[in-house]
């Protein structure tokens, strides 16, 4: 077979236009268009890439946000749940204290009606022992109460043990100025003679006497000296009646202070 060189020449020359041409209106665009293409895309994916690192950044700024805020809600909760703690606190403590008041005050109101109603027992007694003594005194010995009063303080001082007798000889004896006698009411002459005979008889000497009045000597007649002193009164019955009263009004206040006990509750079927 014989080969036509012009033929393939014409044909190697063609083929060369075609590349050449191809390459020059064909490639050459595409393979721009593609790389145009390619650096969209590497651009998309660059930015695609940074708002997703934008996104991770405010997804953990968020995330500390709320960790910040969970922190501090957690921090205001044990705060409120601390300052209302303290309030009821300072709100028990006040009512303790206003409690503690109000029973310091009903007890003293109680004291103060105790006393009040001691004083008043106190007067009343002495009131009624004068009538009655009185009464008493002029219906059986016919005697006045100041005679018989008079009687009873000498028949005291008569009636000193020797100890008595010589510690109040003592005080005497160091005892310059008259020596008192207090008596709720004025004594007569008869009565103060009486009180220095039985005084001389018993220290064996001669005392001045100065006598007095005095209305808180309740029925009675007193001596003192230096600090010693003589007495016979009806305040020494009202003392130990008053004191007996206000026992009997204590033990009466505890009573009613103890709580009573709690009724139980009935069993099922109990006949009440």
């Amino acid at each position: 077979m014989l080969i036509d060189w012009f033929t393939v020449g014409a044909q190697t020359l063609n083929f060369l236009i075609l590349v050449w041409l191809l390459k020059r209106f064909l490639y050459k665009p595409i393979l721009l268009a593609i790389d145009e293409r390619e650096q969209r895309i590497a651009a998309k994916l660059a930015d695609a890439d940074a708002k997703k690192a934008d996104a991770q950044k405010e997804r953990e700024r968020f995330q500390h946000k709320n960790e910040d805020f969970e922190q501090q809600r957690a921090a205001l909760f044990s705060k409120a749940i601390d300052e209302v703690n303290a309030e009821r606190q300072r709100l028990f403590d006040e009512m303790r204290q206003a409690a503690e008041a109000l029973r310091a005050k009903r007890n003293d109101a109680l004291a103060r009606e105790l006393q009040s109603l001691n004083d008043e027992i106190t007067r009343r007694t002495r009131d009624e022992v004068f009538a009655i003594t009185r009464k008493a005194l002029k219906d059986l010995a016919a005697e006045s109460l100041e005679e018989r009063m008079t009687e009873a303080f000498t028949e005291r001082v008569r009636g000193l043990n020797s100890g008595s007798k010589a510690e109040f000889a003592k005080s005497l004896k160091g005892f310059s100025t008259p020596v008192l006698v207090r008596s709720a009411f004025e004594l007569p002459s008869q009565q103060r003679d009486a009180i220095q005979l039985a005084l001389n008889e018993t220290f064996s000497e001669n005392i001045k006497l100065r006598f007095e009045t005095a209305p808180d000597v309740i029925c009675g007649i007193e001596l003192t000296a230096n600090g010693r002193k003589v007495a016979w009164s009806i305040a020494e019955y009202i003392g130990t009646l008053t004191t007996s009263v206000s026992d009997l009004l204590k033990e009466h206040s505890q009573a009613d202070a103890k709580p009573k006990p709690e009724a139980k509750p009935e069993a099922p079927g109990e006949a009440r």
